[in-house]
């Protein structure tokens, strides 16, 4: 990621068109010790998803680096949340990427004379929501007493779903549903099972797996 010292940048889609101009190189460093001064001393006094709506805005306003910013602006957003407690794995990223152009337009409805976020604030906690509930609808996949704690792939959870709609899975379904080998659909299964969510029933010619 290189920094945006000398250079004037700008966001631009997928087509190449400029959607957004940020500040001047030479404003970037004190934007962003105005940032970071505000998230240290201002922040905590404002609910902490505006909060964290105003930091992904201003880093992107500012565009610090000439390439990577949403990323950045995003894990910072995350971040920032966890550290507010919000112990979730919290993302935009799908939602941005579902409609770019949406992005594009919140990120511009910001009228830079006035600083009026309330587009934007209302398309992040938008965002914002939409995560919470893919979220709370992996939890739904986890049976009573399974560990939550855990990180899993988003194979593991397409295996998860399948279980979910259909009640069971075997091993040549999961080879079909990721497009994988016998024993890549078996390492799959068997993490699962290691993790306490899963559990194998049958014998040896009609083995299938259900939640735990």
């Amino acid at each position: 990621m290189k920094a945006s010292t000398s250079e004037q940048v700008y966001v631009v889609n997928r087509e190449g068109d400029i959607v957004f101009t940020p500040p001047n190189a030479n404003l970037v460093q004190g934007q962003m010790e105005d940032l970071l001064e505000w998230m240290s001393n201002t922040s905590r006094e404002l609910n902490a998803v505006i909060s964290a709506g105003i930091i992904h805005y201003e880093f992107v306003r500012i565009h610090p680096f000439v390439d990577g910013n949403g990323r950045t602006g995003r894990a910072l957003a995350a971040i920032y949340l966890y550290l507010r407690g919000f112990d979730v794995d919290f993302t935009l990223d799908e939602y941005y990427h579902s409609d770019r152009q949406a992005y594009y337009h919140a990120l511009n409805s910001v009228d830079q004379k006035t600083q009026d976020l309330t587009d934007w604030l209302l398309y992040f906690l938008e965002g914002f929501l939409t995560s919470i509930d893919e979220i709370k609808d992996r939890i739904l996949l986890f049976p009573p007493g399974a560990p939550r704690k855990i990180k899993l792939t988003e194979k593991m959870l397409k295996i998860l779903e399948y279980i979910h709609l259909n009640g069971s899975i075997t091993n040549s379904e999961v080879q079909k549903l990721l497009n994988i080998s016998r024993q890549g659909a078996y390492k799959y299964l068997r993490s699962l099972m290691d993790k306490g969510i899963i559990e194998k029933r049958g014998g040896s010619r009609s083995t299938y797996y259900i939640l735990k």
